[in-house]
Formats: C-alpha cells, structure tokens, sequence
C-alpha cells in the first residue's frame, strides 16, 4: 500500500486527518467525484474544509479538475504523485451517457498542440463520450 503521508508531504501538504481521508477515498475510486459526492461520503464534515481540501490537492498536483461538460466539475487523483514539478497530467476523460460516470483513460494521452505564436496553453481538458465499458453490454 502506497504511503498517504509520504505523497502529500512530498507535494507539501500538511497530512491532516481530513486530507489523509479524502486522499485515500480518492484514490479508491475508478471514476470522478464531484464536491457533492464527495460531501455525501463526508455527511459529517464541513463543505468549506471538503473544498479547501480538494482545493490543495490541486494547487499541489494530487487532483485534476475535469469538466465533462455537465457544468459541475469533477475530480480525480493525478498520476504523478512522486514528482515535485508542475502537473502534466494530461489524458483523454471519459463521460458515460448512460451511468453518467467520468473516468480518466490515463494510458492515453493528449499529445503537444503546437499554439499559434502569441498564444499560450494554460489548461487542456478532452472529453469523449459515448458508452463504457460496464454499460456496453450486449
């Protein structure tokens, strides 16, 4: 099992017993969560310590925000979580339309998009859609 502390001391987050539980919750699931999920998991806790949390998380690269074009954004652990550098997490997303899930599909990246001069790339976000694997079921 992958030491919690050890990764969010390496992207220095202080390891609180909230940020070791919503890290671990996280990492256990295949799909993005929302703020509203994660609450759900967390009936007891505060909505402002849930969101400063995962707010940290991805100022530090331990989280990616993924907008599936539902207009709510979604959240899922990074890759990279033994590297100090920036996030270059960048991997197609996918959203189900029929269990209405987003997973990340990390084994397929979105290559470098050479920018017109002038212009720079601050955030790339890929969505496809269709239907996954658990809901293609003939």
């Amino acid at each position: 099992m992958v030491d919690i502390v050890k990764i969010l001391e390496n992207k220095r987050v202080r390891p609180t017993a909230m940020r070791l539980l919503v890290y671990k919750l996280l990492a256990n699931r295949e799909n993005a969560i929302s703020l509203g999920e994660l609450e759900k998991d967390f009936k007891t806790s505060e909505r402002s310590t849930l969101y400063r949390t995962i707010k940290t998380f991805e100022e530090r690269g331990l989280v990616h925000a993924i907008e599936d074009g539902t207009g709510i954004i979604k959240y899922a652990i990074c890759e990279n979580q033994f590297t100090t550098k920036g996030n270059n997490d960048l991997h197609l997303h996918f959203r189900c339309n029929t269990c209405q899930e987003t997973v990340c599909l990390t084994d397929y990246k979105i290559p470098q998009i050479n920018l017109p001069k002038g212009y720079e790339a601050e955030n790339m976000n890929l969505i496809i859609r269709g239907i996954c694997e658990k809901c293609n079921v003939d």
